[in-house]
């Protein structure tokens, strides 16, 4: 397995890191808050949320190229199970980080990662740990309010728990949520 680091490129990258975003949105429903959640996950996958989604990463990217690193597998011969690409059209993408670009640091006061996804077959190969560094270093060339990154992760999840304490993530706060527009909460 031959994996690379990169930046994102729009022209090359779209189909394959929709994929992986796709992937990453369903997998938040798997095995960490039942069919509800799943299937509210899976239900906003349209197609205009996907030219939404691509258009934010396009203008995220053109404030600071690294903000979405992905990983390709450049492996020769490579059956392409665990990548995606659409019908060979672009690469082989295996992962991405996605952190937001330091004009969106006020957020949380912090670096923020948005997403960080790596495809199951990839899992346990050091690939996430590489995204992680790559994360990291774009954070600390940032000016940020507070030297923090933060992100959102579900505490059910426990290999991401997993992952991101052997990186010296801690809790810090607490988020909650409630739906727009439920007049119950009014």
């Amino acid at each position: 397995m031959s994996v690379e680091l990169r930046p994102y490129d729009a022209t090359t990258d779209a189909d394959a890191l929709y994929g992986l975003k796709t992937a990453f949105e369903r997998g938040l429903g798997e095995n960490t808050g039942g069919d509800d959640k799943a299937a509210a996950y899976d239900g906003k996958l349209t197609a205009d949320y996907r030219e939404k989604w691509l258009a934010w990463v396009d203008r995220c990217v053109a404030d600071e190229p690294r903000c979405v690193t992905v990983a390709v597998d450049g492996t020769d011969g490579d059956d392409g199970e665990a990548a995606v690409s659409v019908a060979g059209s672009g690469p082989d993408l295996v992962g991405y980080v996605f952190c937001l670009p330091e004009q969106l640091a006020f957020i949380w006061d912090a670096a923020v990662i948005n997403e960080l996804y790596l495809a199951p077959e990839y899992r346990g190969t050091g690939v996430a740990d590489e995204l992680m560094n790559a994360v990291v270093d774009l954070a600390a060339d940032q000016d940020l309010p507070l030297d923090r990154i933060v992100l959102d992760v579900d505490p059910k999840n426990e290999r991401a728990r997993a992952f991101y304490d052997r990186h010296g993530f801690e809790p810090w706060g607490e988020m909650v949520a409630r739906q727009v527009g439920d007049a119950s909460a009014d």
